[in-house]
């Protein structure tokens, strides 16, 4: 697995001990790319070279087909990039980018990406900053201090969001290109024939979804990028863009989800009983409003779809619902959220309650007739 990280990185220590609960020394915006291994109960890191030598940049052009000048200096992120995009082509798996929440070390979040992927068949790629609950601090105090840790890393999430855009239009282009040549080698006499093959191809193997869960306070984190002027998060970079149990204001949260440019759709998932987010709420400071992802009123975002998963079955008071025990008992719930990490439409799966502008689980006597398409 591919983290990425705006944390401090010491190379002198071993495994996830590497990773420091403060920001990169360079500043917070600054991101370094690592692959992490299970080994048994310990966890192999390794950071990728910063820096492509010409003969590496060289040969992704010429395996992958991309058009980049090699005179140029590339980072260790394209070789990154390349072998994510060809690990989805061959498995025909989505890739979903997961920001965390508050109060999650390392280990926590390669924890939760392990259950995302165990669960959900797709490829996580994590972005893990520096929440850490203010350790040593703790309560009210360790709070704040991931706040503001949240608001720091706001530029680092947004060169994360931007080279995935950057990076997938890239190697669209190349695999489009090398589909196209294996088209028209297999029918080097016969034109239509081989625009039939490509357009066969480009269907069968150009279907490389991405999409964003952001968890509890890494909705803050993408908050703040929106609200910066040169905003890469809001362009079409994701199929879908899933928002859970967020820890961000219901109030005018309209104006930066409605930044949100995807292709297919933006969810907002609500469970009213989440006692994390009750908890939030309670937390001293002049922003702790009601919570996004705990309140089902005054939802009124033009391009999001709510979701109101209070009264299914296992839910409960549970923060992490998408994962554990929620998911477990309920395979409706764990539809839904399969559908979403892997960029499809969930809503027409749902009951929509058009008093409260948002969708909610059907009774159970639905469940297996609807579902079967999702399993």
């Amino acid at each position: 697995m591919y983290l990425i990280t705006n944390r401090r990185i010491d190379r002198n220590k071993k495994g996830l001990r590497m990773f420091s609960d403060k920001p990169n020394t360079n500043g917070a915006q600054e991101i370094t790319f690592a692959r992490v291994e299970r080994k048994g109960n310990a966890w192999s890191v390794k950071p990728v070279t910063d820096k492509l030598s010409p003969t590496v940049v060289r040969d992704l052009k010429k395996k992958y087909k991309i058009d980049i000048d090699v005179r140029q200096q590339w980072h260790g992120s394209l070789k990154v990039a390349c072998e994510l995009f060809e690990l989805a082509a061959t498995t025909k798996k989505s890739i979903l980018l997961f920001v965390h929440g508050y109060n999650n070390d390392v280990r926590d979040v390669l924890k939760a990406a392990e259950a995302i992927e165990k669960l959900y068949d797709v490829i996580v790629v994590p972005f893990t900053w520096p929440a850490n609950g203010g350790n040593p601090i703790t309560g009210a105090a360790a709070y704040l201090s991931d706040k503001a840790d949240a608001r720091l890393s706001t530029n680092a999430l947004n060169r994360v969001v931007g080279k995935l855009g950057f990076y997938h239009r890239l190697l669209t282009k190349g695999w489009v290109e090398r589909l196209r040549q294996q088209a028209y080698d297999r029918h080097p006499n016969n034109p239509v024939a081989a625009r039939e093959l490509f357009a066969t191809l480009q269907n069968r193997e150009c279907n490389t979804k991405i999409s964003l869960l952001c968890h509890s306070m890494g909705n803050y984190v993408l908050k703040h990028t929106l609200m910066t002027s040169d905003s890469l998060t809001s362009k079409l970079v994701f199929d879908n863009v899933c928002l859970v149990a967020a820890d961000a204001n219901n109030k005018n949260h309209r104006d930066w989800v409605g930044k949100l440019d995807v292709r297919n759709r933006c969810y907002i998932v609500i469970n009213e009983s989440d006692s994390a987010l009750a908890a939030s709420r309670i937390k001293p400071g002049d922003e702790q409003l009601a919570r996004l992802g705990h309140y089902t009123r005054k939802l009124d975002a033009d391009n999001a779809y709510y979701i109101d998963v209070t009264d299914a079955k296992g839910v409960g008071t549970e923060h992490t619902y998408f994962k554990g025990d929620a998911v477990k008992v309920n395979r409706q719930l764990k539809a839904v959220f399969d559908g979403m990490f892997k960029g499809m439409a969930v809503e027409e799966y749902l009951d929509y309650r058009v008093d409260k502008n948002l969708y909610v689980m059907k009774p159970d006597a639905l469940i297996d007739r609807d579902f079967d398409d999702f399993f």
